[in-house]
């Protein structure tokens, strides 16, 4: 039997997931190309801090050949937890990492972005392509169409392009759906010299309060920043409702300082003392379980093919899921098989996950004592 030859694969999306999958894939001396929607690396900000853990995230980078790099850039620190009773400002619960405690090391999400980009070949990620649709039969080849006009062709469709992935729709009638829980982020700069207070708060790692109705979560990222989510129950369009849009900082802070007014004035600070717009980021989630027929040449991985709410799991198995789909492609004979035995691990385990995180994002607004693994903002 002859060696069919080299598949053309593109993966989607140049997150942590479609990076890793290129990057184990270059490993075992196999061509991929990423396409992204962004204008260059530099396009948008990558978001806060995450935790990658022994067992899906580290698992993923040690197959990367990037683990020791990881652990020379993360945060071991950052691991600290601060609970404060909400209205009392006092602490409640305090986790201190031990000396040489490597389960969770925090990171910013750009730098992991940037140590998979630059682990890479030159070139291997086109910027620019935004995905429009994926055509073609499912035995292939693929026509992936952007909205520039340009047409490729693949073997391998790979949709690591997130909650509201273009490659799904090649697979899936399934759309995110809102959960009722939003998100409105706030920044903070130059924290030791400008917010010393909430740097004080916060540590070197994160702090969270909640009254049962409503939750602060503050999380340090490197550079002397400080990002804070005030997280409350909502309708999606609840600043529509009042009136406002997210560039009504005056009037948001207003706002969120009448519904935290029994709030101690020290957690208030986190709401009233950032220098620039609240972020309005609603959550969504995929439907539980989120299956489809298996497909000879595309599939996914990722917040693509598991959309969860943020409970300190979405990179890591995003990132899980990418190596083994990258080794899959290199240890069987067709694109087809690969798929067929990524899928038989991938989809059971995403579907445990799913069912366990499912309406768990409400406990983010619980006032109970802290679960040490139960949440990650960034």
């Amino acid at each position: 039997m002859t060696t069919p030859p080299t598949p053309r694969i593109a993966i989607i999306g140049a997150g942590p997931g479609g990076l890793t999958c290129a990057r184990i894939l270059q490993l075992h001396g196999i061509t991929a190309t990423v396409y992204d929607l962004a204008s260059g690396p530099d396009h948008r900000n990558q978001g806060g801090t995450l935790d990658l853990h022994p067992d899906d995230g580290q698992v993923a980078l040690k197959e990367a050949g990037l683990l020791e790099e990881f652990f020379r850039l993360a945060r071991p620190e950052g691991q600290e937890m601060r609970q404060f009773h909400a209205t009392e400002g006092t602490l409640r619960f305090h986790h201190r990492p031990t000396e040489g405690q490597l389960s969770a090391p925090e990171i910013d999400r750009g730098q992991l972005r940037d140590l998979l980009l630059n682990s890479l070949t030159p070139g291997t990620v086109r910027w620019g392509h935004a995905l429009q649709s994926v055509e073609g039969p499912a035995d292939g080849p693929r026509q992936l169409h952007f909205t520039t006009g340009t047409v490729i062709e693949a073997d391998l469709v790979i949709g690591a392009d997130g909650a509201w992935s273009k490659v799904r729709r090649a697979l899936s009638s399934a759309t995110p759906q809102y959960i009722g829980i939003n998100y409105l982020e706030a920044w903070f700069n130059d924290v030791e010299t400008h917010h010393r207070s909430i740097a004080d708060l916060v540590g070197q790692g994160s702090a969270m309060a909640a009254d049962g109705q409503r939750c602060l979560f503050a999380q340090r990222n490197s550079g002397g920043h400080i990002r804070v989510y005030i997280i409350q129950a909502d309708p999606v369009d609840w600043l529509a409702r009042a009136g406002l849009t997210s560039q009504d900082t005056d009037q948001i802070r207003t706002l969120l300082l009448d519904r935290y007014r029994d709030w101690s004035p020290s957690l208030r600070r986190l709401i009233t003392d950032n220098g620039g717009p609240y972020i309005d980021r609603p959550l969504y989630a995929l439907p539980v379980p989120h299956t489809w027929e298996s497909d000879p040449t595309v599939t996914l991985l990722g917040d693509a093919a598991h959309l969860m709410p943020p409970l300190g799991v979405g990179v890591n198995l995003a990132m899980l899921d990418a190596g083994e789909l990258a080794l899959a492609v290199a240890g069987h004979e067709t694109v087809a098989d690969a798929i067929r035995a990524y899928e038989a691990t991938m989809l059971p385990r995403s579907h445990r996950m799913q069912t366990m995180l499912d309406g768990a994002a409400a406990g983010l607004l619980s006032d109970e004592t802290f679960d040490p693994g139960r949440h990650d903002a960034g």
